[in-house]
């Protein structure tokens, strides 16, 4: 009589773990920021990000390297379109009330450097800059702010970040060409301003 057995899973090896927590903290500031972007609200993007990391760990923790962020940033933009489907519920049951949030009012910005050494006309006018950048990106279409952030901040390549975001690669050619030419209009109005 034979008995069969499965397969034990095979341990991690012991830096895999150290790699892990060394990739996702290396994405953490990032996806806060996309994810504070999204939502408008601080609390949500950590709650989001949390959740993103967590399924990310559970499902992906034994994915190459080398895939690890763009299945993240697919992970961390489901639960994004989660967190949009759920308010876009609870509003059809709640009295439209209008909230307007002011991101820059939730203290300091987790993706600036901060250093004593600058003049202060310059801080200023970094701080003018952030504050003109950051209400550009609120006013572009969703899909579009994702693809630059992913691309431009993250630095995702167009094949990635079609992978992260589940289309395909000429949409993500398109919507970041058109993120930049409108980040470029706005920011070049907020130039001749100052």
């Amino acid at each position: 009589m034979t008995i069969h057995t499965l397969p034990a899973e095979q341990p991690e090896p012991a830096d895999a773990g150290a790699s892990l927590d060394a990739f996702l903290g290396s994405v953490q500031q990032r996806a806060f920021m996309i994810a504070r972007y999204a939502t408008g609200d601080s609390d949500e993007a950590l709650d989001i990000v949390q959740d993103a990391m967590t399924g990310f760990v559970r499902h992906y923790r034994k994915k190459p390297a080398d895939q690890r962020a763009a299945l993240f940033f697919r992970s961390l933009n489901n639960r994004i379109i989660d967190f949009h489907r759920q308010r876009q519920r609870r509003s059809r049951w709640q009295w439209p009330w209008s909230r307007a949030e002011d991101l820059a009012s939730d203290g300091p910005d987790p993706g600036a450097s901060a250093s004593s050494n600058h003049r202060p006309a310059a801080i200023a006018e970094q701080s003018q800059f952030a504050d003109a950048l950051q209400a550009a990106l609120g006013v572009l279409p969703e899909r579009q702010r994702q693809v630059f952030l992913l691309r431009a901040w993250q630095g995702l390549s167009v094949a990635e970040t079609a992978q992260a975001l589940k289309i395909s690669q000429g949409s993500i050619k398109t919507h970041y060409f058109r993120a930049l030419k409108a980040l470029r209009e706005q920011l070049e109005q907020h130039h001749d301003k100052y």
